[in-house]
Parts: structure tokens; sequence; C-alpha cells
């Protein structure tokens, strides 16, 4: 069995608006909701074994925010361009490829990708829109990564910072 989190970069600012989306920075509510999101994770006893991201500003400072509570090393992150301005098809093929020495992986990304690929992951959960630093956790019935598209998947939960 794997598991699979799947997070939304936390809030960012628009407080510069001749920067590049791929520049934007985390806000400061998103400062304070990724290591709140983070302990979430923590005070449930989950661990990660890989943080997988978009090289994007705010979802790298994201997953940077979560590895400082996991005492992870950011050196270890795996960045991915194809996890900014995700196709749904990029989320899939991200995850088929993943080592299978990683049980728990976290991917930060962005929307609207984020939330059409938690929408194609179990029949019956649907979300709305992925919140900004929301965690929408899954289970798949595999031991091999590259068998995730067609592998049984099973919804864990849903949280995100107002909830």
């Amino acid at each position: 069995m794997k598991q699979l989190y799947l997070i939304r970069h936390a809030k960012s600012s628009w407080g510069d608006f001749s920067l590049p989306d791929f520049d934007r920075p985390l806000n400061e509510r998103g400062k304070k909701d990724a290591p709140e999101m983070a302990k979430r994770l923590l005070d449930k006893k989950i661990t990660i074994d890989a943080f997988v991201s978009s090289p994007a500003k705010r979802a790298k400072k994201t997953c940077r925010l979560f590895c400082k509570e996991y005492q992870a090393k950011e050196d270890e992150i795996i960045f991915i361009d194809s996890l900014y301005n995700p196709a749904l098809n990029s989320f899939f093929e991200v995850t088929a490829a993943l080592d299978n020495k990683y049980e728990h992986v976290a991917i930060f990304s962005h929307n609207p990708g984020i939330t059409d690929f938690v929408n194609r992951l179990c029949k019956d959960v649907k979300i709305d829109e992925m919140p900004t630093c929301a965690i929408f956790a899954v289970e798949i019935d595999t031991d091999k990564w590259k068998n995730f598209i067609t592998a049984e998947k099973k919804f864990l939960f849903f949280d995100y910072p107002k909830n």
C-alpha cells in the first residue's frame, strides 16, 4: 500500500503585480497556514518519505515549510517542472514515475490541475475546489507507483486551513 498527499500551495501574495505568476511568494496567511497544516499531518502520525513540488516560488515555499515541520532535508525535495500549471496527465505521469522506495509521498502543486486530479482518484469523492494549503489524501492498493493509474484508491481524508 502507498499513500499520496496532494497539497495545493498556501495562500500567495498579489502585492506586486509586476512579478510573473511563477515568482509570486506566499503572503503572511500562507506562511502561517503551511506549518499549521503540516502539524495536522504530524498529529495524525502521518509520515512522509518524499516531498515533490512544483518549482514555482509559492509551491516551493509551502513545501519547504512542511519540510521544516517534518525535520526533513530541503535539499531532498524533488522539483518537477510539469507540476507548475499542470495538465491532468502531468499528475498521473509524475505519480507513476515515483521511486518505489517511497511509501508516503506529498505532492505540492496548483489549481485548477490539482482539483481536477483529486476528482479523478476516488469515484465517490468530489471536491469543488482545493482551497489554498488543502490536503487530499488517498491510499493506493499497490506496491509499485507505476501501477498508480489502474490501482484501486481509497479516500483517506480532505483537510484545509479553515476546516
